[in-house]
C-alpha cells in the first residue's frame, strides 16, 4: 500500500479525532491536511501509520485548541461547535462511544477539560487507544496520561449527556416535532418538550440571535410556533438531517443557501434541548450561506402584515 493509500484509508479516523478535540469542521480539516504534509515530507516510514498519524493530528489539534480558547473567551453569546452532518469514521466495536462523543452536548462538556485532558480522554475512551499510544500522541508519560484520563472521566461524569437510545423512536419524535413546528401547533409542540427544555442559539454576533436562552416548554413552544410558519411563508425550507449524531435539520433560504442548523436532544420521549447555529462562519463548510439579517427582516415584515398576527 502506498503512503497516499495509507493516509486516505486513515483520513476518516484522523478527521474524527481532530473534530472532537477542536469542535470545528474547518480547523479539523486543516489539521488533517497538515498531518498529510508532514507525513509526505517524512523520510521515515513508521511501523504503524495509524499510531503515527493519530499522534501527529492530535498534537496539531492540541496546539490549535490552545489558541482557539483565547478567541472563545471573547466570543459573543453562547458558543457551539460547528455542526457536523455525518461522522466519516465508523467502528462497529465503538459505535456507542463514537455516537455519544460527537453530540453537541458532549462536545460542550468536553470544553470543561484542558486540551491535554480532552485529547487523552478521547483517544483512550472514545477511540480505544492503548495508554502507551496515548502517551506517544500527547507527549506525556503513561502514568501522566492515566491521571489525565481519570480527571477527565470525573469531569465528564458530572454532566454526561443522556440521549434516547432507540434511534427509531428518537427520529419519530423529531418528525412529530418538525410537523408541529410547520403547523404552528402550540399545544402539539408543548407536549413534545420537556418541562425544563432550553432553546439556545449561537450567532456569534454575526447573525440575529436571542439575547438569552429561552427556557420552559410553553415559552419554547410559543417561539417555535410563532416563527417557523412565517419562515415557511417566505420560502425557507427545512431539510431533515442527523446533526452531530442527533435528530436535526438544515434550514435553507429560497435560493438554497444555508440559513441555520438545528439539533434536538431527545430523552424519555421529550425534547430536552433545542440548539441552533446561525453564525455564518460555522456554516460555510455546508455550502453557500444565507444572509440571516435579510431573512430576519423579511420575517419581521411578514409577521407585521400577516392577518393572524
Amino acid at each position: 500500500m502506498t503512503e497516499v493509500e495509507e493516509f486516505e484509508e486513515l483520513r476518516p479516523l484522523l478527521f474524527s479525532i481532530a473534530y472532537r478535540i477542536l469542535g470545528s469542521v474547518t480547523e479539523a480539516e486543516d489539521a488533517v491536511q497538515e498531518t498529510w504534509l508532514r507525513y509526505a515530507a517524512s523520510t521515515v516510514r513508521p511501523d504503524s501509520p495509524k499510531n503515527y498519524l493519530s499522534a501527529v493530528v492530535t498534537r496539531l489539534s492540541i496546539d490549535v485548541l490552545r489558541s482557539a480558547r483565547v478567541r472563545r473567551e471573547a466570543y459573543v453569546g453562547p458558543w457551539f461547535p460547528e455542526p457536523l452532518l455525518g461522522d466519516p469514521y465508523q467502528d462497529p466495536a465503538r459505535t456507542a462511544e463514537l455516537a455519544d462523543s460527537v453530540s453537541m452536548a458532549a462536545l460542550l462538556l468536553l470544553e470543561r477539560l484542558s486540551p491535554l485532558e480532552r485529547a487523552a480522554f478521547l483517544l483512550r475512551e472514545v477511540f480505544g487507544f492503548e495508554f502507551a499510544e496515548v502517551a506517544s500522541a500527547v507527549g506525556r508519560s503513561e502514568a501522566a496520561c492515566r491521571q489525565l484520563v481519570v480527571r477527565a472521566r470525573r469531569h465528564m461524569a458530572e454532566g454526561r449527556p443522556r440521549f434516547e437510545a432507540d434511534r427509531a423512536e428518537r427520529q419519530a419524535l423529531a418528525d412529530r416535532f418538525f410537523a408541529a413546528m410547520a403547523d404552528g401547533d402550540l399545544a402539539g409542540l408543548q407536549q413534545l418538550l420537556a418541562a425544563d427544555v432550553q432553546f439556545v442559539g449561537d450567532g456569534g454576533g454575526k447573525a440575529p440571535q436571542l439575547a438569552r436562552a429561552i427556557s420552559g416548554a410553553r415559552n419554547v413552544a410559543r417561539l417555535l410556533a410563532t416563527v417557523f410558519p412565517v419562515l415557511l411563508r417566505i420560502d425557507v425550507t427545512l431539510e431533515p438531517q442527523e446533526v452531530n449524531g442527533q435528530p436535526g435539520a438544515v434550514f435553507r433560504d429560497r435560493d438554497g443557501a444555508v440559513l441555520q442548523t438545528l439539533v434536538l436532544d431527545v430523552l424519555d420521549g421529550r425534547v430536552q434541548a433545542v440548539r441552533v447555529v446561525l453564525n455564518p462562519d460555522k456554516l460555510r463548510h455546508l455550502g453557500p450561506v444565507a444572509d440571516a439579517w435579510a431573512v430576519s427582516e423579511e420575517v419581521r415584515r411578514a409577521r407585521r402584515t400577516s392577518p393572524s398576527d
